[in-house]
């Protein structure tokens, strides 16, 4: 069938972009590939890409260092607060509220806010959690505090992974984002670690440093999301404004292809967020209680995973596209559950610091792949939705999962971290091969 084209001005950019036109509601297409004909804009085309591409590169250094900063913590909080592993755990699982908000108000937030709505609530939230820190009030205000940490993330992952998942060569684009996380995930537990065990600060005054970085966050993606709002949004989305009003949640969710895509890869995603964070919350408790390391060396453990997050990131983001990101991810997470093992079974602490590095590197790309295989199974108008919601949910995983390891931390010791890890592993790589096949050339340009 053929595929009409139109020209469509941007409200606040000259360049001109190309999309398709409207199908008529019974033209639903069975396949699930998008269609070839749609140029796809560019990191640094038009220009204000430039900017709100390092915009959305500083969120993710946030967002990172916001969730390694969990490990580097609890340690402290259990002591600060006399609390069991149970109890310190409910700082991984209050987010869950926050980000299961942001998975069912992202849609109506792009559709009458724009990204202008999510470049100010998503930071505005991070400062409020992050100013609560400091004030370091008792231990159930800290758990609701949480919350808006949760909510701030579940946006902006949302938000900009669905906006650069729209890119061209976005696997390459992705694995930067997704690497930048890393990034702040590694300088998080380093930091904490030196400011708390070598500094002999107290806990919460690392949070001041997370409020400074919050505060440019807020600066920073307001003035460079200030143009795109709710009028340009619907805009810039004519030939399916109404078709993303009315429908593109209920069809996402319930309507059949594109169901299946999107309920695979939130689950995908929940299972992997909830082992990055489990692991990288839960290793420097486990390489003091299990394999006797100092607090110093432990806490650099956990930058070693993150170190590995962000270069597999980085490395395999320009390998996926060319293996195909079926292949590609499947192999990943089978080299990360064979490290994982080794992390497990062979009880020397430089082994086990190596190993989980190595872990991290090849789970690192996992969800910028999961990502663009949203955008290549779902025709365009459910990207936004679709995304939106994987994105958010599978953000989600970062509260359950490391809460479900601290709960059976304080009944079997944190000892059964591996072995969680590893079965959990091996359900996300069958959901993983659940996903229709796709195409490995993607259609740029």
């Amino acid at each position: 069938m053929q595929t009409t084209c139109v020209a469509q001005k941007s409200l606040d950019e000259s360049p001109v972009a190309l999309q398709a036109s409207p199908r008529a509601q019974s033209d639903i297409r069975p396949s699930l590939n998008p269609p070839a004909g749609l140029l796809l804009e560019k990191w640094n085309q038009p220009r204000v890409n430039i900017h709100r591409t390092f915009a959305t590169f500083w969120s993710f250094l946030v967002m990172g260092a916001n969730d390694a900063a969990y490990g580097a913590v609890i340690p402290y909080l259990e002591s600060y607060y006399h609390l069991s592993y149970t109890i310190v755990s409910l700082v991984f699982l209050s987010p869950l509220v926050g980000y299961t908000v942001a998975a069912f108000l992202n849609h109506r937030i792009h559709y009458t806010l724009g990204q202008r709505g999510v470049a100010i609530i998503g930071p505005a939230c991070h400062l409020i959690a992050y100013v609560i820190n400091c004030i370091h009030l008792p231990y159930p205000v800290l758990v609701v505090a949480f919350v808006f940490a949760g909510l701030g993330n579940g946006l902006e992952d949302a938000a900009w992974n669905a906006w650069i998942g729209n890119m061209a060569n976005a696997n390459e684009v992705l694995g930067v984002l997704h690497g930048i996380y890393g990034a702040g995930a590694v300088m998080s537990p380093l930091v904490a670690t030196s400011m708390i065990a070598k500094g002999g600060l107290p806990w919460y005054y690392f949070y001041y440093v997370m409020i400074g970085c919050a505060v440019i966050e807020l600066l920073l993606c307001s003035v460079c999301f200030w143009k795109s709002t709710g009028a340009n949004f619907r805009a810039s989305n004519v030939p399916s404004a109404d078709e993303n009003k009315k429908s593109g949640l209920k069809d996402a969710f319930f309507k059949r292809p594109a169901a299946r895509v999107t309920w695979l890869c939130a689950l995908f995603l929940l299972g992997y967020v909830g082992v990055e964070v489990a692991l990288g919350g839960w290793i420097v408790t486990f390489m003091i209680r299990v394999r006797q390391g100092s607090a110093f060396a432990s806490g650099m453990t956990a930058t070693g995973f993150w170190l590995g997050i962000t270069v597999g990131r980085v490395v395999l983001g320009f390998v996926t596209p060319r293996v195909g990101e079926k292949v590609a991810i499947s192999t990943y997470i089978v080299l990360s559950m064979a490290f994982g093992l080794v992390l497990w079974l062979v009880p020397e602490f430089y082994a086990s610091a190596m190993a989980v590095s190595l872990q991290g590197f090849f789970l690192g790309p996992l969800f910028p792949g999961a990502v663009v295989m949203v955008t290549k199974l779902l025709p365009r108008h459910l990207h936004v939705a679709s995304i939106g919601f994987v994105a958010a949910f599978g953000g989600s995983g970062a509260a359950i999962l490391p809460f479900a390891v601290g709960v059976l931390a304080q009944a079997r010791g944190v000892k059964v971290l591996q072995p969680f890890i590893i079965a959990l592993s091996g359900v996300i790589l069958i959901t993983w091969l659940g996903l229709p096949r796709v195409s490995k050339v993607r259609h740029n340009e």
